[in-house]
Order: C-alpha cells, then sequence, then structure tokens
C-alpha cells in the first residue's frame, strides 16, 4: 500500500472551517433557528474507513469467530433485518470471542459498529480497545505497562445494540480490539468501520524527490500534524490532546509549510494567552512563554496579519518586561518556573541551563524586532540592552569546550547545543562537529530533533542533515509508523518487532519496552506533532524556500539537493502556492520557479 498516495487522498479536498457559533443560516433546521445562539458548528469532517485487516482471532474454531473477512468491506452504517454476510462471534467459558483490526494507518476519531439480527434479540456486552500499535490494543491497564485511559478513553467496556448502530471513541488509533464480554450469546457484526474526524483542507505544501524514503518523511510528518489539528491545535491524539506551547512551534512551521494559514494556530496561541495570564508562564514552563513569542515572530512572517500581531501587544510588551526582569547586569538569566526543554535533557540540568540561555537571546532578538514593528521603540531598546548582557556573559565559551557527547562530564547535549547554535552564541560548525553530528542521530530528540537539523543547515552541512533525517525519523517509518512519534532512539531498532505486528517471542516490543518520564510505556504516543520536523526543514532547505518579507511577499529560493538527483515541491503562501522543481544538470542546478502575483523571488 502506498502511503503517500493515501495520505494525499485523504487529505486533498476542499478547505474547511473551525468551530463557528454563527446564529441561523445555512444547514440549521428551521426549528432551532430561533434558539441558533444555542448551537456549535464544528468545521471538521468525518469519514469512515474499512479495515485493511484481520490482524487476530482468539480461535479458528467457527463456533467461537466467522466470517470476520466481511468486515474488510467498505459498509454503509445502515443494520438492515436478515443481513447474510455478517461476523459471527460467541464466547464461552473455554473460549472468549475476540477479534484485533488492523485500519491500515493512524487515525483520530472513533469506530462504528453495526450489528446483524441475531437470535437473542437483545443488547450484548462488549469490550473495546483503541492502540496505536497492535500490542497497545491487546493489552492490558495493569499499572506496570503504562497503559491508561487518561485524556483519551482507549478502553472500554459498552452495550451494542440489536440490529443497531453505535459509535464510540475519541482517541488516536489504528488497531481496534473487541471482545464479547457476554457468554453463550451470539453477536453479528456487520459492519467495523473506523470513523476519521479531521480538517477537510488542503496540502498546498508538497514535497517530490529522487529519494522515496525522504518523501514519505516529509508526507509522515505533515499527516501527523494533520491529525492533531483538530479544533486547536494539540500534541498527540491519543494522549496529550492539550495545547502545550513550547511543543507548538515544531507544529506551526509544519502547518505553515502544509496548510498554509490556519486558524486553529491563533486560536491555540489565544487560548494558551487567556489562561495564563501574567506574571504565570505558559502551561508553567518559563521556556514555553519565550516559544509563544517565538511562533508570534515565525506566524507573523508567514502570514504578515498585522492586526493579529497588533491584537497580542498588551500581553507581549508585559511578557517582554518579565523576560527582561530575569537578566542580571552580569548577563545571566535567572528564569523561575519549570526550567525545561525537552524530557531527555532533563538530567542534564547543565544542557537546561545553557538552553535557557539561548531561549532568552532568541527571544530578546524576536521581541526587538516585533516591538519595531509594533510602534514599541522604547521597549525594543530596552531588548537590544539585554540582548547585549546575554551575549556577553562568559557561559557559552565554557559551554562549548563541553560539547562532545563522550565527555561524561559535558555541560552540553545536542539540544543545548542547536540551541546556542541558533541563538548565534557558538559557531554553527564547531557546534556540530564536536556535538551535534558526533555519533550520527544518536542522541537525537524527536522534539529538538528539528532545532539540531537547523543548526546542521547552519554550518552548511545539508547533505549529512538527510542522512540524519533517512535514518532517525526513517527509522520510525522501518518499525511501522505512520506517524511519527512523542520519543525515539535509534538503540530501540535492535531487536524489536514492527508495531504493525503481534510481537514474537524473543523480540522487542517498542511500543510497551521503551520510554521514560511522562512516556513509559504504553503510555507512549506515537502520533505526536512536535516530530514533524523533517517536514518544514525540507520544504525550507532543499526545496530551498526562505521568507525574507512578511506575509511571503518576497521569498528567497536556494536549494541543496545533497545526493538527490531532483526535488519538486509546493509552497503556501497568503497569495497561493509557489512552485519549485530543481534538478542536476552535471555541477549545476537547473531551477525552474512559478510564484503567484504579490510575491517576489530573488535567488
Amino acid at each position: 500500500m502506498n502511503l503517500n498516495k493515501i495520505l494525499y487522498a485523504v487529505a486533498a479536498a476542499v478547505a474547511g472551517s473551525v468551530m463557528s457559533a454563527r446564529p441561523c443560516g445555512a444547514g440549521i433546521p428551521p426549528v432551532w433557528q430561533e434558539d441558533a445562539f444555542r448551537i456549535v458548528k464544528d468545521g471538521r469532517a468525518k469519514v469512515y474507513v474499512a479495515p485493511e485487516k484481520v490482524l487476530w482471532k482468539s480461535s479458528s474454531d467457527p463456533a467461537a469467530v466467522s466470517g470476520e473477512d466481511v468486515l474488510l468491506a467498505p459498509g454503509d452504517g445502515q443494520a438492515v433485518l436478515g443481513a447474510a454476510s455478517v461476523c459471527r462471534m460467541k464466547s464461552s467459558p473455554e473460549v472468549q470471542a475476540s477479534l484485533l483490526l488492523d485500519f491500515g494507518r493512524e487515525l483520530q476519531g472513533g469506530i462504528r459498529i453495526v450489528t446483524g439480527q441475531y437470535p437473542s434479540g437483545k443488547p450484548v456486552r462488549i469490550r473495546v480497545r483503541f492502540g496505536e500499535s497492535a500490542s497497545e490494543a491487546m493489552c492490558e491497564i495493569d499499572g506496570i505497562n503504562g497503559a491508561c485511559n487518561d485524556h483519551a478513553i482507549r478502553d472500554m467496556e459498552i452495550i451494542l445494540p440489536w440490529l443497531g448502530t453505535l459509535e464510540t471513541g475519541n482517541s488516536g488509533f489504528r488497531f481496534v480490539r473487541i471482545d464479547l464480554l457476554d457468554m453463550d450469546t451470539e453477536l453479528q457484526l456487520k459492519e467495523v468501520n473506523a470513523y476519521m474526524v479531521y480538517r477537510d483542507i488542503p496540502y498546498e505544501g508538497s514535497f517530490r524527490s529522487s529519494d522515496s524514503r525522504l518523501d514519505s518523511i516529509w508526507m509522515t510528518g505533515a499527516y501527523t500534524v494533520h491529525l492533531n489539528l483538530q479544533n486547536y491545535l494539540t500534541e498527540g491524539v491519543k494522549r496529550d490532546r492539550l495545547v502545550w506551547v513550547g511543543d507548538l512551534h515544531p507544529e506551526v512551521m509544519t502547518v505553515c509549510s502544509v496548510f498554509g494559514y490556519n486558524d486553529a494556530v491563533p486560536l491555540s496561541l489565544d487560548l494558551s494567552r487567556d489562561t495564563n495570564p501574567l506574571p504565570a508562564w505558559m502551561n508553567g514552563i518559563s521556556s514555553y512563554s519565550i516559544w509563544w513569542l517565538l511562533i508570534q515572530r515565525d506566524w507573523y512572517m508567514h502570514t504578515g496579519d498585522l492586526k493579529y500581531l497588533a491584537g497580542q501587544k498588551e500581553y507581549l510588551a508585559g511578557l517582554l518586561d518579565m523576560l527582561i526582569s530575569k537578566v542580571g547586569e552580569d548577563g545571566t538569566e535567572h528564569l523561575d518556573g519549570g526550567r525545561f526543554l525537552d524530557w531527555p535533557s532533563e538530567p542534564n540540568r547543565k544542557a537546561v541551563d545553557a538552553g535557557l540561555h539561548s531561549l532568552m537571546v532568541m527571544a530578546m532578538d524576536a521581541g526587538a524586532g516585533l516591538c519595531d514593528i509594533l510602534g514599541e521603540s522604547s521597549r525594543a531598546k530596552r531588548c537590544r540592552r539585554t540582548l547585549e548582557l546575554l551575549k556577553k556573559s562568559s557561559g557559552a565559551a565554557s559551554w562549548l569546550e563541553g560539547l562532545s557527547r563522550d565527555n561524561p562530564s559535558s555541560p552540553g547535549n545536542k539540544q543545548a547545543a542547536a540551541l546556542m547554535t541558533l541563538s548565534g552564541e557558538v559557531p554553527a560548525a564547531e557546534a556540530c562537529d564536536k556535538c551535534i553530528m558526533s555519533g550520527g542521530a544518536a542522541g537525537f530528540s524527536t522534539f529538538y530533533g528539528y532545532y539540531m537539523l537547523e543548526a546542521m543547515a547552519a554550518a552548511g552541512r545539508y547533505s549529512e542533515a538527510m542522512d540524519m533525517i533517512r535514518s532517525y525519523w526513517g527509522g520510525m517509518l522501518d518499525l511501522g509508523a505512520t506517524t511519527f512519534w512523542e520519543d525515539f532512539d535509534l538503540s530501540w531498532k535492535d531487536n524489536a518487532a514492527r508495531i504493525d505486528s503481534l510481537v514474537p517471542e524473543g523480540k522487542k516490543d517498542v511500543h510497551r519496552d521503551y520510554g521514560g518520564y511522562c512516556y513509559k510505556g504504553f503510555r507512549h504516543s506515537l502520533c505526536h506533532g512536535w516530530a514533524s520536523g523533517p517536514t518544514s526543514w525540507l520544504s525550507r532547505h532543499v526545496l530551498g524556500i526562505e521568507i525574507l518579507f512578511p506575509g511571503c511577499r518576497k521569498i528567497r529560493v536556494t536549494p541543496h539537493l545533497g545526493d538527490l538527483e531532483w526535488v519538486e515541491g509546493t509552497f503556501p503562501t497568503p497569495f497561493g502556492p509557489v512552485y519549485v522543481r530543481h534538478e542536476k544538470n552535471g555541477c549545476k542546478v537547473i531551477s525552474e520557479i512559478k510564484a503567484p502575483k504579490g510575491v517576489k523571488v530573488v535567488k
């Protein structure tokens, strides 16, 4: 099955909208129009998907389970009298009738079950388990393996109607296990379809090249974010169905590269602002408030929406004042609240300190630019003065000396090294050689991997970065991923079974056996938007599209093909998509560029 073809087909449709509560209007039944203020429209689409295969059943005895292949056909959702083609299940004290269905790829939504005219004529009890891996759908919530029901219920007992239809679930999943709980009762299943809820928006961005692995990685990152692009832009469709502001930054960069403007982004930024009034840090984490600031800059550069930016002026000014107050005259930052980069960095507190210092440098630089745009000249001067204090701090030089990951006493790690590079505190080439590229993709993380790739681009290491993408993010595809994960380490591949198979004896269960911090075992999210970094990176550095003026009114196209023979794709702008194709011709790269009116292209 061609994953790219599937994902393009799912996504390529008419533009949709997020929640709307406009009174009256088309589509509201007349009996409701007087009370239309009570109605909330949800602009998301809903489609039904038949299973791709029956991956497992509890018994080969047809008395327990038979006719399961009928479930693989697309359904119409309608129960009918005397349906001839049904799956029959009957549990006994000896065998519980059970099925494991594989829907072929990660989905956000639930399932629709249509029952037949079984003899008892009464409702029956079943258990439904959703899983992002086959083994998760087969597991018990035992307090040890990480399986849980927080944020989204993935393990439940329900009652099915006789000769009727029931929909249940609101989770991220690919696999569904169904167990018949009632004994000596026949259950007839006419259909079991997944329903997928998503924003029906076109993929205006695209990426195709002479390397199908990179193409699949680009699309998988795009699809990962698409599933999380619900009414708001959340983090993980199975578990972290929350707006985590720091995690939003790589997601927003993917939205800009794939979908262009989408109101889930400003809705999510405003939700975070309004639910975390100053002096609170967003999500209780100081670095996440900095990421909110950086997203505002990057979102404005892509959209050119000055009206929206101006609406952030009061909060942005207060946040900058609070950040400035956390810097001493010696250039040392004193951020309080949660001091956090990403989970793999947590044990290395010196690395966290180094990264936060760099984020403060980036915040003051972005803050000064935003204040210039908003007419806040005095505050812009204060940002630039604080920026100079931070840059004069003597810490960066000592941090750089210990960047090698092979040095146990190193105060740095790849996350901190990437931020120090992007803030301009350390030379990019030196940081890459001493730390980021040491050991290849070992030590990468799904969240900060994006910034590691950006640091490599700053050092001109484009070919090496593409190799990291193939190895690290491609490693998840090798294990059966159709969306990118909350965390991943290349060592997990050793003797591991794929997530789309039951784990054979002697093989590692990559979902159950790994993970740490808040994502141990089956709690680990296998659809996490912060892991989508290669999608925007490939569009920016391989297609070569750089925004030079707010609203994409001026862009630069500088491709970096590495070992690729050709690459082509599109990039969304407020004026329509830009199309580029680059092809090697001997030692030269021949480029074809088509830009919509309103977008000036320079090379």
